[in-house]
Parts: C-alpha cells; structure tokens; sequence
C-alpha cells in the first residue's frame, strides 16, 4: 500500500476521535476540529516518522498536545464577540444534566497538564509509559498527575449526579 492510501486510511479511520480529544482538551467544537486537520497535516508532512514510530498513538498525542500548546501561547483567549450572548441562565426544562457536559466542564477545572493526562488514559486508553513520552515527562510524574485529578473529579460537584448512589 503506498503511503498516501495509507496516510488516507489512518485519517479517515482517527478523524473523529482526534477531534473528541480537542474538544476533552478544552477546545470548542470548531477549534478541535482545526486542531485535528493540523494533526493530521502535521502526521502527512512526517507520515514516515509515524509510521517508524514505536508507539503511533502515543506519537499523534504528542503532535497533538504539541500543537494545542503552540496555538494557545500564539492566541489571544480572552473576550469573543458573538451575534448572540450564551444564555447561561436558562436551566435545562428536564432538569436533567447533560453527562458529556458535565465532565468537559469538570475536565475545565483541571489543571491542563491533569486533564492532558486523563484524557490520553482514560479517553485514548493509552498506558502510563504512552503518556510519558507523548506528554515529555516521566512515568512517575504521570501517576501523580492521574492521582491527583482523578481525586479532583471525584469531589467535582458537575459529576455529583453521575456518581453510584451512596458515592461521595
């Protein structure tokens, strides 16, 4: 299979979950999705480095968080102008709390080195040496980085209502 067959299988393939990872690392919805398009620019432009790769998942985290990194050190995130403002006041008529909602919210309140590293285990399943190399840091630090936000979603009162009854 020559590499742009190969390269058009993987994209296809990884589109969507590489966009649910930017969106789980706080971006909006359109900014996971051109932050998925320069990842996987980014993995045709070295589709040969991916490919020799010991790990091709743990390197794609990487170019990816990589790039997450790079746009918001060159971005200005302060105020966004919008044609209507969000209406935050308005509970949902169910009452009920919209699970994917609740956690990106949660996922917010992390730390951005935490919430990289629970959504590279928990989303992308990757193992704690995956995460190591694709985040730069070591394994041990990894563990501690998942300890303590695992303990901080815990006590997340966004995720109170999706606790097994009888859970804190």
């Amino acid at each position: 299979m020559d590499h742009d067959a190969e390269f058009s299988d993987y994209a296809a393939a990884r589109w969507r979950a590489l966009v649910r990872t930017g969106v789980l690392l706080g971006c909006e919805p359109g900014e996971a999705e051109d932050l998925a398009q320069q990842t996987l620019l980014r993995c045709y432009l070295k589709w040969g480095h991916v490919i020799r790769a010991g790990d091709r998942e743990a390197y794609v985290a990487r170019l990816q968080l990589n790039l997450l990194r790079q746009s918001r050190r060159r971005r200005w995130w302060g105020e966004r102008t919008a044609a209507e403002p969000p209406d935050h006041t308005t509970p949902d008529d169910t009452g009920l709390i919209d699970d994917a909602d609740a956690v990106r919210r949660a996922l917010a309140r992390l730390p951005a080195a935490q919430r990289h590293t629970v959504v590279l285990r928990h989303y992308l399943h990757l193992s704690e040496v995956q995460i190591a190399a694709a985040t730069g840091v070591a394994p041990g630090t990894v563990k501690s980085r998942l300890s303590r936000a695992l303990a901080a979603l815990a006590v997340d009162p966004d995720l109170a209502e999706l606790r097994p009854e009888g859970r804190p």
